[in-house]
């Protein structure tokens, strides 16, 4: 290990992990580091000609007009509204999701603190990292913010703060208190956001579970603090990161609770959906049905359905991105979050990649820094954040010079942020396709065994025929994320197209063209992205 910083070699514990040592900079034996194999330039190929055959269109094509999107109510369809009406009369449907989620995170924290350091044998790091954060990604789009209505986080800190397991607690035991103004915004979650991935990535907390059981107590806490402090569920709209990743990434979903029958919420004078009932509690995040058109805020927690006397609201299908094609009031905390879902996602695809701990020990020797490299290692995380933000206000700028005077750069940044959700969102889905193929092991052996008791850690020949065993071959695994990634950037493009309709109001046909700055942007990501994923990807255990 000649060519490292002094002091970096002693840092790892027990049972050293490649997620630790790339973080941190440290070189190790190349030759025992398992990496999954990086998509095929074939592939890259085929996407690229649809790709330029998209951007062709979308400059030449008309904008689109902005017509209304239609939707259909789910209660009403053959199959999924028995189900839907089922949920939507009874709260003990949503009561028992909830129990099974408490019971899965009591074990996972148990398992975390008290079972073995051994990550790939622990039932804490296998089912947070490589099981439960992509799934419930995934579930976004056909079930927008679900997950958040039977959260272990917030359904444990309402059970021990207002102590009900579902009724409405009268007077609030907590001190009720407004937020300050200055809270009021995304910040809060932005910035928690961004230090939860540099801890994540930094000291490589999903490897350890240990470290991933302290880290779920740690929210929780801060789910139990804010709802001791404040009114409502501060915590959920203002400052967690995983409800506002849900919450933004939702307005691509293809379901949202919405009115069943507008006009009924037009006359409504009593607002329960806002101000609860005798027996539920009013929205946590204070939203009026009849009067809110975004998924953002939204926790799918049933409130406003159960106590609704008019049984006028219900869960709706739209088309996928509607609701980000919207001209709805952009604001300019969101557009820097959801910049940040794409700089984040650039940044974890990055940091899995063998030539990462080289770029860290290079900036280390720069700054002549021994020890953990954790300022070098910040300063790289920042670096490739900023790379999509640049190319991003880039965009911005040169739109800025040709559009109509009355848009503000400002204004323009926050309106056309909307574009980089759809980006996001599938290099999330496809980075994660990987772990979930090649790391999960054997699920079942972990449900039966979930402290890993008795089991040594896995030797390299065990790990290499654990990523041999995919669940679906690399075939099927490259179609999907090549498909997903000519989808994001399909969606991206739309997304543009709809929004300049703010911006260039006309009597005559406007072409696309206008959005070109916004479409290469879309392209040099999705590039970037298809580079990142055609290198080989470390395993995270």
């Amino acid at each position: 290990m000649g060519g490292e910083p002094e002091g970096v070699a002693d840092h790892e514990h027990m049972h050293p992990t490649p997620s630790r040592q790339m973080a941190l900079g440290v070189q190790e034996d190349k030759g025992m580091t398992m990496l999954h194999p990086g998509l095929g330039s074939s592939w890259i190929a085929a996407a690229g000609a649809i790709i330029a055959a998209m951007v062709l269109w979308s400059l030449f094509a008309l904008l689109p007009s902005g017509a209304p999107v239609l939707g259909f109510n789910l209660a009403r369809a053959p199959l999924v509204g028995p189900a839907i009406r089922v949920v939507s009369n009874n709260p003990n449907v949503l009561l028992a999701a909830k129990c099974g989620s408490v019971a899965v995170f009591v074990i996972i924290v148990a398992a975390g603190l008290f079972g073995t350091p051994y990550p790939e044998h622990n039932l804490a790091t296998v089912l947070v990292w490589n099981v439960w954060w992509p799934l419930v990604i995934v579930s976004v789009l056909p079930l927008g913010t679900a997950w958040c209505a039977v959260c272990p986080w917030d359904t444990l800190a309402s059970w021990l703060v207002r102590r009900r397991l579902w009724r409405r607690a009268c007077p609030h035991p907590g001190l009720n208190l407004r937020v300050p103004h200055y809270l009021r915004n995304i910040w809060p979650a932005f910035l928690l956001f961004l230090a939860f991935a540099w801890v994540e990535v930094g000291t490589g907390i999903e490897s350890i579970p240990f470290a991933t059981a302290i880290v779920a107590l740690c929210f929780l806490a801060l789910s139990v603090a804010f709802l001791l402090v404040f009114e409502r569920k501060a915590f959920c709209r203002y400052a967690c990161p995983v409800g506002r990743t849900l919450g933004y990434y939702s307005r691509l979903a293809a379901v949202a609770v919405r009115p069943a029958n507008q006009a009924t919420c037009n006359e409504c004078k009593t607002l329960d959906c806002y101000n609860g009932s005798a027996l539920i509690e009013p929205c946590p995040t204070q939203l009026v049905v009849g009067r809110f058109s975004e998924n953002t805020y939204c926790l799918s927690c049933g409130n406003c359905v159960y106590s609704c006397p008019k049984k006028n609201v219900s869960w709706w299908l739209r088309p996928i991105s509607s609701e980000a094609r919207e001209l709805s009031r952009a604001r300019y905390d969101g557009a820097w979050f959801m910049l940040a879902l794409l700089g984040i996602t650039t940044f974890h695809g990055l940091s899995m990649m063998p030539f990462w701990s080289d770029w860290v020990t290079a900036i280390a020797r720069e700054l002549s820094e021994g020890g953990r490299l954790y300022g070098s290692f910040t300063i790289a995380m920042l670096g490739s954040f900023a790379v999509p933000l640049f190319f991003y206000a880039a965009a911005i700028a040169v739109l800025r010079v040709y559009a109509p005077r009355r848009s503000s750069y400002m204004k323009l940044f926050a309106a056309f942020a909307f574009a980089a959700l759809p980006l996001a969102f599938a290099y999330h889905l496809a980075h994660n396709l990987y772990h979930v193929s090649r790391e999960t092991g054997d699920v079942l052996g972990l449900l039966l065994n979930p402290f890993g008791t008795g089991l040594a850690p896995l030797s390299p020949a065990e790990r290499h025929e654990r990523m041999m065993s995919p669940l679906f071959p690399d075939e099927v695994m490259f179609t999907i994320q090549t498909g997903l990634m000519v989808i994001g950037f399909w969606l991206s493009a739309g997304i543009a197209r709809y929004r300049a309709r703010e911006f260039w109001v006309s009597s005559g046909p406007l072409r696309g063209w206008r959005i070109l700055p916004l479409l290469i942007f879309s392209g040099v990501i999705t590039a970037m992205n298809f580079w990142v994923m055609a290198q080989d990807m470390e395993m995270r255990f």
